[in-house]
């Protein structure tokens, strides 16, 4: 259940920097409400799962999902515009979030 947390964790982190994005630097006040919302809940699940696992596995995959999810999204709905070599940090640091997890033991 504590891994499952963690993924909703760091999904909830992606949700609430879209938020912020969306909130135009919080001037929109429904989208800086969903930012809140959103932190909250993800340090709710964060916390959660912390009480399982390690924090020094549980922070950095929280980190890294919330990271490579906002990148994501950036590109996606946002039309951030990445150079081709910036994509291979972004596959080290899923391929450094998957390290974790399979070698952890948890």
């Amino acid at each position: 259940m504590a891994w499952l947390y963690l993924g909703l964790a760091g999904i909830l982190e992606v949700f609430w920097s879209t938020m912020m994005k969306a909130s135009a630097g919080f001037a929109k006040l429904d989208y800086s409400i969903y930012t809140i919302l959103g932190m909250i809940a993800s340090f709710l699940f964060l916390s959660k799962a912390i009480k399982v696992l390690p924090m020094s596995l549980s922070y950095p995959i929280w980190t890294g999902i919330g990271a490579v999810g906002s990148i994501i999204v950036g590109v996606v709905f946002f039309h951030d515009k990445l150079a081709p070599l910036t994509w291979v940090f972004v596959a080290l640091l899923l391929v450094g979030i998957i390290g974790i997890k399979v070698t952890s033991g948890h």
